[in-house]
């Protein structure tokens, strides 16, 4: 299973002596609003053992600057997510809207009125955003939107009718980040932003990686593997060719 899935960073010898376990828990640092996040890993260490963090930032190519440091104090936060990329799919949703679970507004936003109906192609190109005016019942409440279960519940139906969605999303606007936040569990830290159960986001990566890559091939999109290896990248994993061959050799009829 190692080789299928992996953490982006690798560390010297020396430092892997030090870690018990190369499945990162994978943090993203908060930033001054909602949802603008980069990531931090950290390794899974004993209290008797040095810790060890890479810092993990994405730019406008998707390629991400590594950078290990042993003082965690001294830790510089990484770059916020690039801005809205121009001409995207703009889903603006509000608290009517998601009180009452209505994705029409997705619907009618990208033109995807069935899961049938998407042609793969066009979004990719494109990609899809959330603008999320939530207004909140007391206006000092400190929460930040990911932590608001209506708005959850609304991002978990959607992600249910519409599973391969992430591969389409605004990856550097920071959109998949803030999805993967609506559906995956994680604890606030004032210091570090949300925290991600390690073993709840690599359930997540693996169960899209299932998903998105079959969608693509069945709609005949170059290089799927490439484009799906990229996402689960995007949230802090390496995927391994093994897993996209088995895959291959044990098909399953779309239909």
């Amino acid at each position: 299973m190692a080789s299928i899935i992996r953490p982006l960073h690798t560390f010297s010898s020396t430092v892997k002596q030090t870690i018990p376990s190369l499945v990162p828990c994978i943090n993203s640092l908060k930033s001054n609003s909602d949802f603008s996040v980069s990531f931090t890993f950290c390794s899974c260490c004993s209290s008797r053992l040095r810790q060890v963090a890479a810092s993990v930032s994405f730019n406008p190519s998707g390629n991400f600057d590594l950078s290990l440091y042993d003082d965690q104090e001294n830790t510089e936060v990484a770059p916020p997510p690039m801005p809205p990329s121009e001409g995207r799919y703009e889903v603006i949703i509000d608290n009517d809207i998601i009180q009452r679970l209505d994705l029409s507004t997705f619907q009618n936003a990208t033109g995807i009125s069935s899961p049938l109906s998407a042609k793969p192609k066009q979004y990719l190109e494109r990609t899809i955003g959330f603008t999320i005016n939530y207004k909140r019942e007391d206006k000092y409440d400190p929460r930040e939107l990911s932590e608001f279960p209506d708005i959850r519940l609304w991002f978990v139906r959607l992600d249910a009718t519409y599973p391969w969605l992430p591969v389409l999303l605004d990856w550097r606007a920071g959109e998949l980040a803030r999805y993967a936040a609506m559906l995956v569990p994680h604890q606030m830290s004032m210091k570090m932003g949300v925290v991600f159960n390690p073993e709840a986001l690599e359930l997540f990566v693996m169960n899209k990686v299932f998903v998105v890559y079959s969608w693509l091939k069945q709609n005949e999109i170059p290089m799927p593997r490439l484009k799906t290896k990229d996402m689960a990248r995007m949230l802090g994993f390496g995927i391994g060719d093994e897993l996209f061959d088995l895959i291959d050799r044990n098909p399953i009829d779309p239909s």
